[in-house]
């Protein structure tokens, strides 16, 4: 499979995985579709000449997906992948509730790939270049919160008692989360792209551990209040996983 060089072609590449997911009935695919709408969305952006530099955005935006893309075929493969990537997917096979699967692979996405997606595309130039158009996708993903947030209540009706208890009531979970992760995301990429070609493979192992180390709170919460509310929320969800998947993507 040749590697997606524009975005046009992510979209390609991942609705190929949801296909894929949906076939299979794995719930790999939910963190797929989310992906590939908000990827759509910067799309749109990209199209409409929205940011600084558009074509550098692109390019970072590409290189970011293409690090999920080989995660997943990598690991469909047996191939060694990323810890942080290696644990959402096997994670896969539990019976977490729908948000946890997301925000396993929202969390090995974005706090350990963009940063060093954006560090290696920002190489030889100033970081700060790139930085107004980097906090500007936080603003598009934001735009879309509420569709998001809606199409989860199709599958997961209880989804609005994560939000209470979080106290999160004025940023949605699914913003909420991706945009604190974002936030993280920018310190990773400064230090990232400091670094030369010898001392980067330790720093993203590293990294990779702590992003690793946040997964398993993700799924196993120390709040007891957390743990007994996703409970609930993962009773009355949607059971059929091709049926969840097929229900994000109606419009």
């Amino acid at each position: 499979m040749n590697k997606p060089t524009t975005i046009k072609e992510v979209l390609v590449a991942l609705d190929e995985i949801i296909e894929e997911s949906i076939v299979t009935n794995s719930r790999l695919g939910f963190f797929a579709y989310l992906y590939r709408r908000t990827t759509a969305e910067i799309l749109k952006e990209v199209e409409l000449g929205s940011f600084e530099n558009n074509e550098q955005l692109q390019r970072m935006d590409v290189a970011f997906a293409n690090l999920y893309i080989d995660a997943y075929h990598d690991y469909k493969a047996g191939k060694p992948v990323s810890k942080c990537w290696a644990y959402s997917f096997v994670s896969a096979d539990e019976k977490l509730s729908i948000i946890q699967h997301i925000l396993l692979g929202v969390n090995a996405h974005i706090n350990l790939d963009l940063g060093i997606a954006t560090a290696a595309t920002m190489k030889g130039k100033d970081i700060s270049d790139i930085e107004n158009d980097f906090n500007k996708v936080n603003d598009i993903l934001f735009n879309i919160t509420n569709e998001m947030q809606n199409r989860l209540s199709r599958v997961s009706p209880l989804l609005f008692i994560l939000d209470m208890l979080i106290k999160n009531t004025d940023e949605q979970i699914i913003d909420f989360s991706m945009r604190k992760a974002r936030e993280q995301s920018w310190n990773s990429t400064n230090y990232l792209w400091t670094l030369d070609d010898e001392q980067l493979p330790e720093a993203i192992s590293n990294l990779d551990f702590i992003v690793y180390k946040f997964a398993t709170i993700l799924k196993n919460p120390k709040s007891i209040f957390i743990k007994f509310a996703l409970k609930c929320i993962s009773f009355f969800e949607e059971k059929n996983i091709s049926k969840i998947i097929n229900k994000l993507k109606e419009d």
